[in-house]
Parts: C-alpha cells; structure tokens; sequence
C-alpha cells in the first residue's frame, strides 16, 4: 500500500508540473465531434517556426513523462502487487486528454498489449508504431482541423529500460536492449 501512496504521489506531482505546462483551453464533447483532422497541404501548413514550437513541447512533455515512469518504477515497484508505473501514466494521459487539447495515450508495439484500450487506434498510430518498430525514433503529422486550426500528431519510441518492466510483461524478456515495445503517441495544438 505504501508503494501505490508514494507512486501515486509521485504522478500527481506529473500531474501538477503537466497543468502548468499544458494548453488552457477546454472543449467540449460537441466541439471535439465537430473537428475532423486531416494532413494538413502546403497551402495551409502552419509555419516552421510554429511546428517547431510544438514539437519542442512533445520532446519536453515526452521527457518529463519518460522520466516519471522510470522514476516511480524504480523506487516504488517492488513486486508483482504494486501499482505499476505503465499503468498510472495510462491513467495520467487519460485524465490530460479529457481535460483540454493535449491528447496522449500510451500504446503497445508488441502486438501483445498488457490492456486491450493500449492499441493504436488510427492510421496515423499505426504508421508511427511500423515506422519505430523499423529504427525511426519519432513519426510526426501536420494536421488541419474543420476550424483552421492545426494539430501536431507525433509519436515516440518506448523501449525496455529496466529488468522491472518484466515482472509485469514477461514476454519482454526476449527483447533486445533499447528496441521499442510501445510509443506514446501525441496529438497537441499547433499555435
């Protein structure tokens, strides 16, 4: 119990330092419905700069996030009864995706996902899983919404970095060092 309180600690501290980082505005249901995402063309491609901006956030968001995970398994998973780090960043990327523009879901590459909702969901997620599982170390997408505004989709690589991650997926012990067995995959507002 003690494990689950510190590592529980330990995400809503993530989740505090996200809530500062993160986009301000809220949507609701109805205006999420009504956007329709496609590739954005060169005509109506944001700037450089402002894609650059976004995925300068995805690498910090990423970092943070990647780093939590580490972190918390490392000090606070014991054994096989305590909360599992993968499975608060599930938890934590659910409650940012439902709370304003940033989305973010943790997804298997393995084709053996630990909960079934861990698969990709699209084309786009797809593309990124194939193209890390080939050595990419990123897979990115413009996006142009209904409204005019853009979206970056990006996705990152996930790879084993600790024997603990075993105790929970077994099949990953087979895996080689710093080959990916999942992505997170992003999608954050291009301003």
């Amino acid at each position: 119990m003690k494990s689950f309180v510190c590592a529980f600690s330990g995400v809503a501290l993530l989740g505090t330092t996200l809530a500062l980082v993160s986009t301000p505005w809220q949507n609701s249901i109805a205006q999420e419905k009504d956007k329709v995402a496609k590739p954005a063309d060169e005509t109506t491609k944001p700037s450089e700069k402002a894609i650059e901006r976004s995925r300068k956030t995805v690498r910090m968001l990423d970092n943070i996030f990647k780093q939590t995970i580490v972190m918390v398994t490392d000090k606070y998973v014991h054994d096989d009864d305590d909360f599992a780090a993968g499975s608060a960043a599930v938890l934590l990327f659910k409650n940012v995706s439902e709370s304003g523009e940033n989305k973010v879901r943790l997804l298997d590459a393995t084709g053996d996902p630990y909960e079934p909702e861990n698969v990709a969901k699209n084309d786009f997620e797809r593309e990124g899983i194939r193209r890390i599982k080939a050595g990419a170390a990123t897979h990115e997408q413009v996006v142009a919404l209904k409204d005019g505004s853009h979206q970056l989709r990006m996705v990152t690589a996930v790879p084993v970095v600790m024997e603990k991650c075993i105790m929970c997926h077994a099949h990953y012990a087979d895996v080689k060092p710093g080959e990916a067995i999942g992505v997170i995959s992003y999608t954050i507002p291009i301003e």
